[in-house]
């Protein structure tokens, strides 16, 4: 996706702040999926750079001796890229870029953040015109402010009767740029107007089956579930972001039919442009009757993503919607022994995995499961547990339908 001028791997290196909001340990786990989304993307690099601040600096996010530091390591190192954990105001991202290669005419360096950095990677990974549409859409609404004349190439896209140029007169290039984008966005978003209303009327049309849909942050297992269950061939692969387009499949478990749609993965700082482009695909997940939500067990940080998925869902709508929790993964769950001489206090990270269910994932009450979908550990009682609940429902919603007798 990140490709230089000699086709090596292009290298990075990574840029966080320290604050009130997010502590030392934080900041570490966000920088680990950070590094995960540019190896995604096909950037490589390990360098970290962290500052404490109370607040970003406005002019240029870190501090000033900080940005001479990394400065200094781009150009020692002739890095390609500068990715920054949160999303940059324009301003900070040409004043960050414009210090790094001030008086360096050999070599670019780019700065991107976090939310540029996931627009690539759906941009890369779109694979239908639909995805595509919504991903153009959110990648136009996010570089609009940021038009500094990157765009005027675009110009020469546009041309009234006969060729001749469309620009007014006394107009800047600028200001052509930002008519042509915003023309572009008008557009886009007719054409997703449409496409919605097409989703819209596939789904009326399924009439009143069951409906599942698979949640869960990003790089849980999802599709491995939905290839399991429906027994169908859904992309499914060790990175983030694997699937974009929704999947919905009809399953059958005994004489019970119901469907399962699998959709776009969730993160932290997802950014909104894409949860805005993407609303037609959530709409699988608003019009769902019960939500699997998909955990990691195996991640060291899995409640924080817990937390991270319900919030989205309470963004789009849909918190309050029946959840059965799936801790997928049991098969690569480790844990530290805990030591009962040592002074320090036993977390989560001690707690074997049946501590780990009797802790407050018991107390939750709500429905929930412990397998591995990848081994196949625990999916007798998946099918089973489904089958129960399609089977009240339907019953419910089709009293005299006597296919359970």
């Amino acid at each position: 996706m990140y490709e230089t001028v000699d086709n090596r791997i292009p290298q990075a290196a990574f840029v966080a702040l320290i604050t009130r909001q997010q502590d030392e340990d934080q900041v570490k786990e966000y920088l680990d999926e950070l590094q995960f989304l540019a190896t995604t993307a096909g950037v490589e690099g390990t360098k970290r750079f962290t500052q404490r601040l109370d607040h970003p600096d406005s002019r240029t996010y870190i501090g000033s001796g900080k940005l001479q530091e990394i400065k200094q390591y781009v150009r020692e190192n002739e890095l390609d890229y500068v990715i920054f954990d949160d999303e940059l105001s324009p301003s900070q991202m040409r004043n960050v870029e414009r210090e790094i290669n001030d008086h360096w005419p050999d070599h670019h360096c780019v700065v991107v953040d976090r939310t540029g950095l996931i627009l690539d990677i759906f941009a890369e990974r779109a694979q239908t015109a639909y995805a595509k549409t919504q991903v153009e859409l959110a990648q136009y609404q996010y570089l609009y402010p940021r038009l500094t004349g990157m765009w005027t190439h675009l110009e020469r896209q546009r041309g009234g009767k006969g060729g001749l140029n469309m620009r007014g007169p006394g107009e800047s290039q600028l200001e052509t740029d930002r008519r042509i984008v915003l023309d572009k966005i008008t557009r886009l978003k007719e054409q997703l107007r449409k496409i919605d209303r097409q989703m819209a009327s596939q789904r009326s049309n399924r009439g009143q089956m069951v409906r599942i849909s698979l949640v869960g942050y990003t790089n849980v297992g999802k599709s491995t579930l939905m290839n399991l269950l429906a027994k169908s061939e859904v992309f499914a692969e060790n990175k983030l972001f694997a699937t974009l387009d929704t999947t919905v499949r009809k399953v059958v478990i005994e004489n019970v039919p119901f469907l399962l749609s699998d959709t776009v993965g969730f993160i932290r700082k997802l950014p909104t442009q894409l949860v805005e482009s993407f609303k037609s695909t959530l709409d699988e997940v608003r019009e769902a009757d019960i939500l699997m939500h998909v955990v990691d067990i195996s991640h060291p940080n899995f409640e924080d993503q817990i937390r991270v998925v319900s919030q989205t869902l309470k963004e789009i709508g849909a918190q309050d919607k029946p959840v059965y929790m799936v801790f997928n993964k049991i098969d690569a769950y480790r844990y530290e022994p805990y030591d009962e001489f040592s002074l320090q206090e036993k977390t989560e990270k001690n707690f074997t995995l049946e501590e780990l269910k009797n802790s407050w994932i018991s107390r939750e009450h709500t429905p929930c499961i412990f397998l591995s979908a990848r081994e196949k550990i625990g999916v007798d009682k998946l099918r089973n547990d489904l089958y129960k609940m399609v089977a009240e429902i339907h019953a419910g919603r089709y009293p005299f339908d006597n296919f359970l007798w």
